[in-house]
């Protein structure tokens, strides 16, 4: 990994030599310099993919960073405590709880350095460019695990609805260990990420650049659309001509799907209604949402909720969990209660 800088490329080699030398010196500490005045610098080398990856970063002051890392920490911590009798049993659950240890060293160590404005821990030199460095690598991590933790969720949930296999909790602990330091090990070895710092003394600095994120928009807008595509193909079965007497089953059966996708999606609405409003509004205005944080627990709630939606309803488990043969995965936001109609009913349905 390469980190340019005005006096040529410095080669990030070692990790903590480099961080050591970090904010010592102006003239070899970050990739792009910034000043409040000037903007970007004006020089041949600021190029075009430069100016773009600038327009994708806001100026947050420093004690608006530690108030918003704060109040994340504190609803990350309630979230758990308010899930706590059913949090190991399911991936997202334990992720939370790595996700809020995470954010509380964070928030502890950018406080403490921001306070103390100079210190040293285990030789290095702590200086506030650490400051908006911690954050803008963070953020970046936490942009690198959305996916993947989209992925790893959808499947411990399918696996979970159909009985195929259960994770313990410690493989989910294992696996949330294995995402942190997959997405760190990306972000400092394969990434392009390079930090962004204003070229003053570290005394003066007030202010940090952070990348903004989108992923949750896009993430939220793929799963509801795939939500949406398997409503219509559940609603579209039914919608056919009356069945003769040897296709009374299949009509019976496709009856009682579209009333369990229709119930799922009536209780996955009925409580997440608000917030997807929320998301539609900022999917329409240019506010751009800081990386740092992105990844947090009422997001993750909202993802499990979500994610069983759409399990639920591509699996349509109504006779397995009518029989017991299914289990819904732990969610503390959606009450997951069905009326499945007999079989009998069904089918004198299915004549009408």
């Amino acid at each position: 990994m390469e980190w340019e800088a005005e006096m040529g490329t410095v080669e990030a080699t070692n990790l903590g030599v480099w961080l050591n030398n970090f904010g010592q010196d102006k003239k070899r500490t970050v990739t792009y310099h910034l000043t409040k005045e000037e903007g970007p610098p004006h020089n041949p080398r600021f190029t075009y993919r430069q100016q773009s990856l600038l327009e994708n970063t806001m100026n947050i002051p420093i004690a608006s960073i530690l108030r918003g890392l704060g109040g994340k920490c504190v609803l990350d911590w309630a979230l758990v405590f308010f899930q706590r009798k059913h949090i190991c049993r399911s991936f997202l659950g334990v992720f939370s709880v790595s996700l809020a240890v995470v954010d509380t060293l964070l928030t502890l160590s950018v406080t403490a350095v921001h306070l103390q404005a100079e210190g040293h821990l285990l030789g290095l030199k702590l200086t506030r460019y650490h400051v908006c460095l911690l954050v803008q690598i963070l953020g970046e991590v936490y942009s690198a695990l959305q996916w993947p933790v989209v992925i790893v969720a959808g499947l411990d949930h399918f696996f979970s609805v159909t009985r195929r296999w259960q994770a313990s909790s410690r493989l989910s602990l294992f696996g949330s260990g294995l995402l942190w330091i997959l997405s760190a090990l990306y972000v400092f070895l394969l990434s392009d990420f390079r930090p962004i710092m204003e070229e003053v003394f570290h005394i003066q600095i007030h202010q940090c650049w952070v990348f903004h994120t989108s992923q949750i928009l896009h993430i939220a807008t793929s799963l509801l659309l795939i939500l949406g595509c398997v409503a219509l193909h559940a609603g579209r079965l039914t919608l056919k001509h009356p069945p003769l007497k040897d296709q009374t089953t299949d009509q019976s059966r496709a009856h009682s799907r579209r009333s369990f996708v229709l119930q799922t999606l009536h209780i996955f609405l009925n409580t997440w209604a608000l917030l997807l409003v929320i998301l539609a509004v900022l999917l329409l205005l240019p506010v751009g949402i800081p990386a740092y944080l992105g990844l947090n627990g009422a997001w993750l709630c909202f993802l499990n909720s979500l994610l069983i939606a759409v399990v639920l309803c591509a699996v349509c488990p109504a006779s397995q969990l009518g029989q017991g043969g299914g289990a819904v995965p732990p969610d503390s936001f959606c009450e997951w209660r069905f009326t499945l109609s007999p079989p009998s009913e069904d089918r004198a349905r299915s004549h009408r």
